[in-house]
């Protein structure tokens, strides 16, 4: 596994894990959160923070299980399927991870339909 997979994974595990800290070592302190083609979402691991605290208080069995991955060097790209429950809602995400500095500088996600 690259670097930059080991990275992207890492973080990964710890979204499933929800461990908001090993989740934010991943991200560099000025880190942007996007939809794919759309305004920046959330930027700064503050802000990144709050947002899945919110989402982890919300959907304490969220899980996001990796379909694919294709590792370009700086630029990852994940196909994930996400549930936020066993029997709740569930969907796709395309997730393109731009890295900088062994950190991961920005998230553009593309969600699919549910």
């Amino acid at each position: 596994m690259s670097a930059s997979s080991d990275l992207v994974q890492r973080q990964l595990d710890a979204y499933n894990a929800q461990d908001l800290a090993a989740f934010l070592e991943c991200y560099a302190d000025d880190a942007v959160l996007s939809g794919l083609n759309g305004d920046v979402t959330q930027a700064g691991t503050e802000a990144i923070r709050a947002r899945h605290e919110a989402l982890f208080a919300e959907f304490p069995e969220n899980k996001a299980r990796l379909v694919n991955r294709i590792d370009l060097g700086t630029t990852v790209i994940d196909h994930e399927d996400v549930s936020r429950s066993p029997d709740g809602d569930r969907f796709q995400v395309a997730a393109i991870y731009t890295l900088r500095n062994g950190k991961i500088a920005r998230v553009d996600f593309a969600r699919g339909a549910s």
